[in-house]
């Protein structure tokens, strides 16, 4: 006797990010506000399965957030399956249906064999498996967002398309290379946001890729990284390292014989290596030879150096520095003068030598919003006018814990540390 079920509603659902949501049954709207977008999440669920079982039937619903849209089907039962989910009555029929052929295929397949000539053939060697354990992957699953509560229920929905972007970037900053690799961040302009690009950046890479990273504050007139990170219990800077380069060098030296010279980041994983602010740049001048000696120091204990320049574009420590770097970063915000000298920088690079101008072409430009109140489309067109001139363009919006004081990744608002993850990941690119 057939069954008159009443036809599935239409559903579709609504998560936003602020534990608020709706559901729409059929072009009636529910709001939901909840204290939490897991209790959101629940609510909804929760009456979705009611209408299941108020109909009797498996229910399909379309559930929109964030990061994309995906199907899901609700059981008169509460439970939750994916799209793909299909009735039990219907997969066991299908099973029947798939063993009468096959038990009819091979009836006929015994009937001619009872006919046919029997021809002997070598016994083939059996099969074995390996020994050896083969590990398979089990399918990745989502673990961000609405899509990873989900999954975490047990449902296996797949990451969305931001997320499997973060989770690349995320490995791109957390690879080791073959050797040591140097960063130079640049500008002539004073105030252009290269001492919190550097130390940012150094706190990206240490943070995911472990220790080994130096923050080396390569400035003459009064370097601010010092200031602006965290002071060991020492007050050792880049004049106390100079004498001891000899002996740092030496086979004698240890990994932790370096901790007398440089400051350690706690938090941030990254270690300092700090100009002296408060001495005139004549008392601290330091020509190539020495910057050749530091570098080599440098490159001796840690896998990835990060030099925050000065602004003296003529000094022989800053060329210098461009001889030993691997890869060029512009540090500049959306301020014309700002932008203009990043500009300027990279058009003479060209011109100075192959090197030089390969650092420049494949240069990474980052363009902070510097003012609370700045327009967003100024960061977009700055970055914008660079992408003719560099191998890539990022942004990063304007963040208070940024503007002075110390700075800490873990301070900055969750979408200024996604910001500085993609720039990280575009560094990375070039190493």
């Amino acid at each position: 006797m057939a069954l008159n079920l009443p036809l599935p509603p239409h559903l579709s659902a609504r998560f936003g990010t602020d534990a608020t949501g709706e559901l729409v049954v059929d072009g009636a709207r529910e709001e939901f506000a909840e204290a939490s977008t897991d209790h959101l999440r629940e609510a909804v669920l929760r009456r979705v399965g009611e209408i299941a079982a108020s109909v009797g039937r498996p229910v399909q619903l379309m559930v929109s957030d964030e990061e994309g849209d995906w199907l899901l089907v609700v059981h008169p039962d509460g439970s939750i399956g994916d799209e793909e989910a299909l009735p039990e009555g219907a997969a066991a029929e299908s099973a029947t249906e798939g063993a009468s052929v096959a038990d009819a295929a091979d009836d006929a397949t015994a009937s001619e064999s009872r006919h046919a000539p029997v021809t002997l053939l070598p016994r083939p060697a059996p099969e074995r498996e390996s020994f050896l354990y083969v590990e398979n992957p089990r399918p990745d699953r989502a673990k961000q967002g609405v899509r990873g509560a989900l999954a975490r229920a047990g449902i296996p929905l797949a990451p969305s398309a931001a997320e499997l972007r973060e989770r690349a970037e995320l490995d791109a900053v957390s690879r080791h290379w073959a050797g040591p690799r140097t960063i130079a961040i640049v500008n002539g302009k004073g105030g252009a946001n290269k001492t919190p690009t550097t130390a940012l950046l150094a706190a990206v890479f240490a943070r995911n890729g472990g220790s080994g990273v130096l923050a080396w504050d390569n400035n003459e007139t009064r370097g601010t990284l010092g200031w602006r990170t965290e002071q060991d219990a020492h007050d050792a800077t880049v004049q106390s390292l100079l004498p001891a380069t000899e002996s740092l060098l030496s086979a004698g030296a240890r990994t932790a014989d370096i901790g007398h010279f440089v400051h350690h980041q706690n938090a941030d994983k990254y270690d300092v290596l700090r100009s002296n602010p408060t001495m005139l740049a004549t008392e601290q001048r330091i020509s190539s030879a020495d910057f050749d000696r530091l570098h080599e120091v440098a490159t001796k204990f840690y896998r990835l150096v990060i030099i925050d320049s000065g602004n003296d574009e003529s000094a022989e420590r800053w060329l210098r520095m461009i001889d030993h770097t691997d890869q060029l970063v512009i540090a500049t915000t959306a301020l014309g003068e700002h932008a203009e000298a990043g500009a300027l920088l990279l058009e003479a690079l060209m011109q100075r030598d192959a090197q030089s101008a390969r650092l420049a072409r494949d240069a990474v430009v980052i363009v902070s919003q510097s003012e609370r109140t700045g327009p967003a489309s100024d960061v977009r067109r700055v970055a914008a006018g660079f992408e003719p001139l560099a191998r890539r363009a990022v942004t990063i919006p304007f963040d208070p814990e940024m503007h002075g004081g110390r700075l800490s990744f873990e301070t900055l608002a969750p979408k200024t540390r996604r910001a500085w993850l993609h720039a990280a990941a575009a560094v990375a690119e070039g190493l």
